[in-house]
């Protein structure tokens, strides 16, 4: 049994070679990622591309981009760009990700990968057959503390894993014109929230559950608003997993992995940087300490990453594959078809 945690193997994400990058969509999200680049690494931004020339130019003038662009046809035309972000709604990830693919450069979708398990078996064997790397941007898979549980659990210091607990809620106030709850762009807190502890719970068990059992409730708009969920039948496990995703509240957003030596606990929601706890049987407690890169800078890992793999002529992380991004799909499909959540040509 440990008495002190292993320190993260995470590489300083300075340290990444740069690539020159075009971002697909900007908006939120798009702009915490070009922040927390543009701090912690030597990634370029040189390019933004939107529908709208007026708001790429807004986005290229608040994070100081060389470049934007009026279509995403423009952008993927311009031979400067390296790799693609791709920021869009869920509904257009598949639909921009084969556009990437096609122009030939490397990709990197925001989380959720696309709308269902179908769209991303297309884009992931589009991107094999380019040759292009192609990653989700689950950024939670490639945080340090991330790495400290992966240690703790490949060097069976929690024993037996049992159980794994996991919830991501946030108050969305309901408008039906919101993306959150259009059904035609993919909406719902599944795709949106609920993803975190599914793909978190494929990471700590390393396998799809054999059986998946699943209540909710939907919104007005026909999207949903409240899921829980039970996977258990693992293979060679006797171990549950409960994760709970909702527009309706803000949850605690943990986590706790438990097994019969110990468990590990990660708080101050769990997909974001910080600590992690390590609690034996016998109620001792170990702490990591606090991350150097905190909040959205975070983003920055799963970059730095991305632009490795790049550099290294690798075509898929081994932190999380493709073949696992699309198991994730598969999850959240099911998930999705047992609360009764189908979206608009499906």
């Amino acid at each position: 049994m440990t008495s002190s945690l292993p320190t993260s193997r995470v590489p300083d994400p300075a340290g990444a070679p740069a690539l020159r990058w075009g971002v697909l969509a900007p908006g939120r999200i798009a702009a915490k990622t070009v922040d927390a680049v543009a701090r912690h690494t030597r990634q370029r931004v040189v390019a933004c591309g939107s529908r709208s020339l007026e708001r790429a130019q807004q986005f290229a003038h608040e994070h100081g981009i060389e470049r934007p662009y009026g279509s995403y046809a423009e952008l993927l035309a311009d031979p400067d760009v390296d790799a693609v972000y791709v920021a869009s709604p869920h509904s257009h990830h598949a639909e921009l990700a084969l556009q990437v693919i096609d122009a030939g450069k490397h990709v990197l979708v925001e989380k959720a990968f696309t709308r269902n398990a179908a769209e991303a078996r297309q884009v992931v064997e589009a991107a094999r057959s380019a040759g292009v790397t192609c990653m989700e941007a689950m950024w939670t898979r490639f945080l340090p503390r991330t790495d400290i549980v992966s240690q703790l659990l490949a060097d069976g210091e929690l024993g037996d894993v049992t159980t794994f607990l996991a919830d991501h809620g946030q108050y969305m106030a309901f408008h039906p014109a919101s993306r959150l709850f259009d059904p035609a762009l993919a909406g719902g807190a599944l795709l949106d929230l609920g993803v975190y502890p599914v793909s978190y719970a494929r990471f700590v068990f390393g396998a799809q559950p054999g059986r998946i059992q699943a209540t909710g409730t939907l919104t007005e708009t026909g999207v949903d608003a409240q899921v829980t969920a039970l996977f258990d039948h693992y293979p060679g496990s006797d171990a549950h997993a409960i994760v709970t995703t909702t527009l309706a509240a803000r949850t605690p957003c943990t986590a706790a992995i438990c097994g019969t030596l110990a468990r590990v606990e990660l708080d101050g929601s769990f997909y974001n940087p910080g600590t992690v706890r390590f609690v034996t049987r016998d109620k001792v407690p170990t702490e990591s300490g606090p991350p150097a890169i905190v909040a959205s800078d975070g983003l920055c890992h799963q970059v730095a990453h991305f632009a490795t793999l790049v550099a290294e002529g690798r075509r898929e992380s081994p932190l999380l594959p493709l073949d696992e991004t699309v198991a994730v799909m598969e999850t959240l499909d099911e998930l999705r078809a047992q609360v009764g959540v189908r979206y608009p040509g499906e």
